[in-house]
């Protein structure tokens, strides 16, 4: 299959990769010239703007995004004078489902197919066998099913339903993450505060093996005790978030659903930002394990034990 590509973050390079390892012809663009670079190098061809990427591709063209959701928008925008009928986009990236349904009918409209594949995994997913939660018409996803494959872990990609139902199942996966990740921070949280000097990084390691908590939120949690030690002294209290949780918050709220876990997960993220805790420094080792995210300098923790 031959595709064109925009984006080339963290997760687009990663992407990319896998699928000129599955044989797959790639055309590459992003602003950034070293992203470009290094993928073309790797067998990907190289296009120095949107014009040149469509020119680039066979009838019916097939095009994935891979921006920030506040980037799809332009990015289409640009992409849509050398798209016809017939071609196909595919959006990769964490928009709200609610735009994605929006964009599949403008789509439409011109003629033109639209896919949400919400994608779970982080950077390692993206290069190794990512999940892939896709949205659209059925027989579009029956055409491309072969790329979704490709680009998962074996099993690990499924048709959600209509136009946005990828990026909502996506979104809400992204919630639940947040209560998990919160859960794990605040018994570890707890363990160190006990009088017992516990091995965090050990028990983060035997949790992980058939206890009910065996996760892989658990696992990277043990990597980052690894790499930073167990009072985690380079990370940052402060634990970042992104707005898909707030998304399923909202959409839970509108739909009459408590979802009390989620909310305080996103709650006390936000408030971090002014308290920063252990707590948070476990969340935003974990976000810097499966994630990628910046590890940012620690600022000081009030009242915690070893403060700076």
């Amino acid at each position: 299959m031959k595709l064109g590509y925009i984006g080339l973050g963290k997760m687009g390079v990663n992407m990319v990769q896998r699928l000129l390892d599955k044989n797959h012809k790639v055309v590459v663009f992003d602003k950034n010239k070293d992203a470009v670079k290094k993928v073309s190098k790797l067998g990907a061809k190289p296009a120095d703007s949107f014009k040149s990427l469509a020119k680039a591709l066979p009838l019916p063209r097939l095009v994935w995004l891979m921006v920030p959701h506040g980037a799809v928008n332009s990015a289409l925008k640009e992409l849509m004078p050398f798209l016809q009928k017939g071609d196909t986009v595919i959006d990769g990236g964490n928009s709200n489902y609610k735009e994605s349904m929006r964009r599949a009918m403008e789509l439409q409209r011109r003629g033109i197919n639209f896919l949400d594949a919400g994608i779970s995994g982080g950077p390692s997913g993206a290069r190794n066998g990512a999940c892939i939660m896709v949205g659209g018409k059925k027989e579009l996803f029956k055409k491309y099913e072969k790329l979704f494959k490709d680009l998962s872990v074996k099993n690990g990609y499924g048709y959600m339903g209509k136009p946005g139902a990828g990026h909502f199942v996506k979104m809400v996966h992204n919630g639940i993450e947040y209560g998990m990740m919160q859960a794990l921070a605040e018994g570890f949280s707890l363990m160190k505060a006990s009088d017992f000097d516990l091995d965090l990084e050990k028990i983060a390691w035997l949790y992980n093996h058939k206890s009910v908590i065996e996760s892989r939120v658990t696992g990277w949690l043990k990597d980052a005790f690894e790499k930073y030690g167990r009072d985690l002294k380079k990370i940052s209290g402060s634990a970042d978030h992104s707005g898909e949780c707030m998304w399923t918050v909202k959409e839970a709220k509108k739909l009459g659903i408590p979802v009390p876990v989620i909310s305080e997960a996103l709650n006390f993220r936000i408030k971090s930002q002014k308290n920063p805790s252990y707590a948070g420094q476990i969340l935003s080792a974990l976000r810097n394990q499966f994630g990628g995210h910046e590890v940012k300098p620690k600022r000081r923790i009030k009242g915690s034990r070893g403060a700076e």
